[in-house]
């Protein structure tokens, strides 16, 4: 498993495939689970649709922010590589070392997490199936990413196309046929109990969260400098459209107090309420794969984050996680290494808590990386890309991340402390790993 020169990833996706895997990646579980959570905390109907805009808002100019680095650093690894070379080694590690350890098993945990309940609802079994069949379904589709890009690329571009039917479908039923009114409903309906903006805030930007991940696709992508912008800008872009069409025609068919005491199954509960029992089925079975989709495009990419690592040597084993397969020179060992740190969050987090420490979580290193765009700039003169509206778009995510960082902090002073901790352990083990390299460069 030694890590060859020949031993590279091949650039085979074009801008089909990067907007697929862009909206496929970002549109799964967070909008269809986390309408009571958001409405809980903005307190009415109006401020939730408003926290669906504003978190929209943020993750575009975060993503207009990115798009000027990430057009300089058109290289496998994404915010891992950015960091370093902004920040220095150091920096770069503990950006790879939180995707990896922290964030990215996070991410896919709770997105399974979020699926097993809409299957179980669906095929009306016991909560206790929920863990075993988001364990199943990570296996399976790790599995297909043991396969070249091109399988996973695939399943993203069929997967995107399939979830747009049941979008469609709550979308205009909900506008068209709903009967509530959108806005207005107020907080005596939901009985308010906690959070409260920024929270809701907070948790609209797990729904938007993937839109960074097609950077760490760089070096597979044919003509990144041009591509990468594109796919990040316009996916972001048609996401936020779809996602406030969306909460308006949830509110639009159902009432806020029935939604807030639904909670998690407010989805399944509309689709059979609009659709009947066979068509309620059919409908769940694509929002089902909608976040299958989503899962997927987060085993396509955060492998590669643990890829681009381990071919520096940054991490321990890196001889063994650096492998990718002769023939479609896939990265299996990091998928499965990926799959194994999934499994151990899924035991001992649920899902609608997973999701808001891993934003705040990976928040964090994206301020470092808006930050970055003005660094940059003095260095860099001539850019691939520069982002519209400079210096007004990046000081508004960096805005955006500091309230995001801070609501969390209030909100749940102790995860955050937890996951914090996780991310400094990385810097003794970085340094073990050195040491360790030096002794065996000795004669």
């Amino acid at each position: 498993m030694e890590n060859k020169p020949n031993n590279e990833l091949k650039r085979t996706l074009g801008f089909g495939s990067a907007i697929s895997i862009v909206v496929g990646t970002i549109i799964g579980s967070g909008i269809f689970f986390k309408q009571a959570s958001i409405l809980d905390s903005a307190g009415s109907s109006t401020m939730a649709i408003l926290t669906w805009i504003v978190g929209g808002i943020i993750t575009l100019t975060a993503g207009l922010t990115v798009a000027e680095i990430g057009a300089q650093m058109p290289y496998t690894g994404g915010l891992y590589v950015y960091i370093e070379n902004l920040y220095g080694r150091i920096c770069g590690f503990l950006a790879g070392w939180m995707q990896v350890i922290v964030y990215g098993p996070a991410i896919m945990a709770a997105v399974a997490g979020f699926m097993s309940i809409m299957m179980t609802n669906l095929f009306g079994i016991g909560k206790e199936w929920r863990i075993p069949i988001a364990l199943i379904t990570i296996l399976a589709i790790g599995i297909m990413n043991f396969f070249e890009n091109k399988v996973g690329a695939a399943f993203s571009v069929i997967t995107t196309i399939g979830k747009m039917i049941p979008i469609a479908a709550i979308i205009t039923f909900g506008i068209f046929w709903g009967h509530q009114d959108a806005f207005g409903q107020t907080v005596s309906e939901v009985n308010r109990n906690s959070g409260g903006f920024g929270v809701a805030v907070l948790a609209t930007l797990f729904g938007y969260d993937g839109w960074i991940l097609i950077a760490n696709l760089g070096g597979e992508m044919k003509n990144p400098q041009k591509l990468l912008p594109k796919a990040i800008i316009v996916g972001i872009s048609t996401v936020l459209v779809i996602y406030t069409l969306i909460s308006i025609g949830i509110f639009r068919f159902m009432p806020a107090d029935l939604i807030h005491r639904l909670g998690e199954n407010t989805t399944s509960y509309l689709a059979v309420k609009a659709f009947g029992n066979i068509g309620g089925k059919l409908l769940s079975i694509g929002i089902i794969i909608s976040m299958m989709g989503t899962l997927n495009g987060k085993m396509i990419t955060f492998p590669r984050i643990v890829y681009a690592m381990a071919r520096r040597g940054d991490l321990p084993f890196s001889r063994y996680l650096s492998y990718v397969t002769p023939k479609g020179k896939s990265p299996v060992i990091a998928t499965i290494f990926l799959i194994v740190l999934a499994a151990i969050m899924m035991l001992f987090f649920d899902p609608d808590h997973l999701s808001d420490l891993c934003v705040f979580t990976v928040y964090c290193f994206y301020l470092m990386a808006f930050f970055g765009v003005f660094i940059l700039r003095k260095k860099n003169k001539e850019r691939p890309f520069s982002v519209p509206l400079y210096p007004i778009v990046p000081i508004i995510a960096i805005g955006g991340g500091i309230f995001v960082l801070i609501s969390e902090l209030f909100n749940d002073p102790s995860g955050v402390l937890l996951f914090i901790g996780i991310v400094i352990l990385g810097l003794p083990i970085f340094y073990a790993v050195k040491r360790m390299d030096k002794k065996r460069m000795k004669p």
